[in-house]
């Protein structure tokens, strides 16, 4: 793999979103969306997913504002206060509805699920009030072992989510939700697969590589933002192990250590990240840098922003 392909500065850059580039994510925008200026600069997703380990799925049909929770069909009076029980448990909230479905068609499931351990765990609910007493550390509700894929529409929060990810939500194969907020609008469509939190930006055409690559439990490096649970630079070694050795199994090279190994020559900060590998151990040393350029990083941001970029030094 040569140098061009591992920085992201060529045509084969396995982190680059759309090596071709007749393929396009579903939808249209205009030059100014967020997404759109990110596509045209070839802005690698790498090493953006969230970094929580547990996640609040609550099924709430019908529109979200940009507070998908706290402005919603769900009780007003029990919003604030399961928001704050979350955060109290180390949970992140993501509200989801099946495509298309209607607020009449709520079952009232929720979910929790745990990334690291890889479980996803579903209830039902006849009213919101009772998030408050049940039990949030997954020790109820019935484990569901394929893959789900959670399409990011949430439109009150960035017009990129919802003009890409509604259609991509319509075509994907497979347990599809729709869901809110996600993080990195201007790399939508975004798609979290759960129960391995591997998350995916700019998803061209219907998905349906990305679908079956995690059926037969394996990952696409074109398009993977990393995996939620790990820490940033995590994510990048992973996925630049994952590239060098051809590993691509959903739980491949699980993270045993990450050092700061303090400033480069050239000012960027240096990581060393060690994996285990099936052969033995892997270590990975790469280098974190800002963007030179600024630019709008969400249709709403007032000011154009500056973002990390991740390099790698080496994988042995």
């Amino acid at each position: 793999m040569t140098a061009e392909q591992l920085t992201g500065t060529g045509p084969g850059d396995p982190y680059c979103q759309h090596p071709d580039p007749r393929r396009r994510p579903v939808g249209r925008l205009d030059d100014g969306r967020c997404s759109v200026q990110a596509l045209l600069a070839g802005d690698s997703p790498l090493a953006t997913a969230p970094p929580a380990r547990r996640w609040l799925l609550v099924e709430q049909p019908g529109p979200w504002g940009r507070d998908a929770l706290l402005q919603s069909r769900f009780d007003a009076a029990v919003a604030p206060q399961l928001a704050q029980r979350a955060r109290e448990a180390g949970l992140r909230i993501q509200m989801v509805r099946r495509p298309g479905e209607k607020l009449a068609e709520s079952q009232g499931r929720w979910a929790v699920a745990d990334v690291r351990e890889g479980w996803v765990r579903w209830s039902r609910r006849a009213r919101d009030a009772e998030l408050l007493d049940a039990p949030l550390d997954g020790s109820v509700g019935v484990q569901v072992d394929v893959p789900s894929f959670l399409v990011c529409t949430h439109g009150g929060h960035d017009a990129c989510c919802a003009v890409r990810g509604r259609p991509l939500a319509r075509t994907l194969p497979g347990d599809v939700w729709e869901t809110s907020h996600l993080g990195g609008d201007r790399f939508a469509a975004n798609v979290l697969v759960l129960p391995t939190g591997h998350l995916y930006g700019q998803v061209a055409d219907d998905g349906s590589g990305l679908a079956r690559a995690h059926a037969r439990g394996e990952v696409v490096l074109t398009g993977l933002r990393g995996r939620a649970g790990l820490t940033p630079p995590a994510q990048a070694a992973q996925q630049f192990a994952r590239a060098e050795l051809g590993l691509l199994g959903v739980a491949d090279l699980p993270v045993v250590s990450v050092r700061s190994g303090g400033a480069a020559q050239d000012g960027a900060e240096r990581w060393e990240v060690g994996l285990r590998g099936p052969d033995g151990d892997v270590r990975v040393v790469l280098d974190s840098r800002l963007s030179a350029e600024a630019r709008r990083l969400t249709c709403a941001a007032a000011t154009p922003g500056r973002f990390r970029t991740w390099h790698p030094v080496s994988v042995g």
